[in-house]
C-alpha cells in the first residue's frame, strides 16, 4: 500500500474560499464627528449646570446689591424673589439666622441704615396672600424694634390664617417687650393635626365639587412613615376623591409645621371623610427651641403643663431642649414668686 504524501495541503486563503469570489475586509469603525463630540459634551455639562443654576438661583444665601433687593422686593410673578430680599433685608438688620431662628435674641450688630428705605415694604408685605411671605416678613420685622409701622403690623399677624405666620410674629412681638402673642408662642409647642378639608373646593378653585358636598368621601392612596422628618408643607398623605365633574382626583393633604410625623391615623385603601384626622406631627426642635426661649421671657404659670413635656429624658427630645425647658420654668416659677399670687 503505498505511503501517503508528507506534502500539507494548502488551506484556502482569504482570496480562494470560492473560486472567483474575494471575501470583503472588515470596514474600519468610524468615531464620533467632531460636531457629535461637541453635542455630547454640551449636554453632559448642561446635565451637570442645570441643577447648579437652579440652586444658585434659589439660594437665600446669594448677596443681593441694593438693586436687586429694591427689585425682589416688587417682583409679585416670583414670590422667592420677594423671600430672598426678605432674608437678605433681616440679615443686615441684625438677624443671625433663618425665619425661627434668633427671633427672641437681641441683635449681635446694628441695622443697616440703608436697608431703611424699604422698610414700607415690610409693612406692606405682612398681608401679602402667599404664606412663606408672610412668615418671612414676621421674622424680618421682629430684627429692628425701631421700625416705624413694626409693632402694629406684628399685632396684626396674630390673627393670620397660618400658625407659623401667628408664632413667627408673636416671637417677634416679645422682642418690643410685648408679650400679646404669648397664647400663639405656646401653640408653637403643640403637635399640629392633619385633617380631611371640610371647606372649599376640591382641586382647582374653580371646581363646583365641594369638601362640603353631603356624602363626600376619599380614599387613602399614601401616607407618610411614621418617625419621617417633614418640612413645612411637605406632603403627609395622598387621597383620591371622586369628583362629579371630573371623575377621579388626587389631593394632596400638607403639614403646616416643620416637624417629625408622630402618629398616621388612617393607613392606605382607608375610606375617610372631611374632618376626619389623618396624622399627627410633633414640631421641630427649632421650633420648640425659639417658643421655650420666648416663654423664658413671658411665660407664665398657665403654661406650665405645654413646658413640663420636654423636660423628660426621651430620645426625640435634644438635651438643648431638655435643659431650655427647665431653665424656662425655673424662670416662670421665680416670676410667679416675685409678683406673688393675683
Amino acid at each position: 500500500m503505498p505511503a501517503e504524501s508528507e506534502t500539507p495541503v494548502p488551506t484556502p486563503g482569504p482570496q480562494s474560499v470560492q473560486e472567483g469570489c474575494a471575501v470583503l475586509e472588515p470596514r474600519p469603525k468610524r468615531g464620533m464627528s467632531r460636531t457629535q463630540k461637541i453635542l455630547f459634551f454640551a449636554t453632559g455639562w448642561l446635565i451637570v449646570l442645570m441643577p447648579f443654576l437652579f440652586w444658585w438661583s434659589t439660594w437665600f444665601g446669594r448677596h443681593l446689591s441694593d438693586q436687586q433687593v429694591n427689585e425682589f422686593l416688587h417682583d409679585d410673578k416670583k414670590p422667592r424673589h420677594i423671600q430672598h430680599a426678605l432674608v437678605q433685608m433681616g440679615e443686615r438688620m441684625g438677624g443671625d439666622g433663618s425665619p425661627g431662628q434668633g427671633t427672641t435674641r437681641q441683635s449681635k450688630a446694628a441695622p443697616d441704615a440703608a436697608v431703611r428705605r424699604w422698610y414700607p415694604d415690610l409693612v406692606r408685605l405682612a398681608d401679602y396672600p402667599v404664606e412663606e411671605v408672610r412668615n418671612t416678613d414676621a421674622w424680618v420685622m421682629g430684627q429692628d424694634t425701631t421700625g416705624q409701622g413694626f409693632h402694629e403690623a406684628l399685632l396684626k399677624m396674630l390673627q393670620d390664617p397660618s400658625a407659623m405666620v401667628r408664632g413667627n410674629a408673636a416671637l417677634s412681638l416679645v422682642r418690643f417687650g410685648d408679650a400679646t402673642g404669648r397664647p400663639q408662642i405656646v401653640a408653637l409647642l403643640q403637635p399640629a393635626e392633619v385633617r380631611v378639608p371640610t371647606t372649599g373646593p376640591i382641586g382647582p378653585s374653580a371646581s363646583q365639587d365641594l369638601w362640603s358636598d353631603k356624602g363626600r368621601t376619599a380614599s387613602v392612596v399614601d401616607t407618610a412613615a411614621v418617625g419621617t422628618s417633614i418640612r413645612e408643607g411637605g406632603v403627609v398623605a395622598k387621597l383620591n376623591v371622586a369628583v362629579f365633574t371630573d371623575g377621579t382626583g388626587t389631593v394632596e393633604l400638607r403639614s403646616p409645621i416643620a416637624g417629625r410625623v408622630r402618629t398616621m391615623a388612617s393607613q392606605r385603601g382607608r375610606e375617610v371623610h372631611p374632618g376626619d384626622v389623618i396624622a399627627i406631627i410633633d414640631p421641630s426642635t427649632e421650633q420648640v427651641w425659639e417658643a421655650l426661649r420666648a416663654l423664658y421671657l413671658v411665660g407664665q404659670a398657665d403654661d406650665l403643663a405645654a413646658i413640663r413635656p420636654y423636660e423628660r429624658e426621651l430620645p426625640e427630645i435634644s438635651n438643648d431642649v431638655r435643659q431650655q425647658a427647665v431653665e424656662t420654668e425655673k424662670a416662670i416659677r421665680n416670676r410667679a414668686d416675685k409678683n406673688g399670687p393675683s
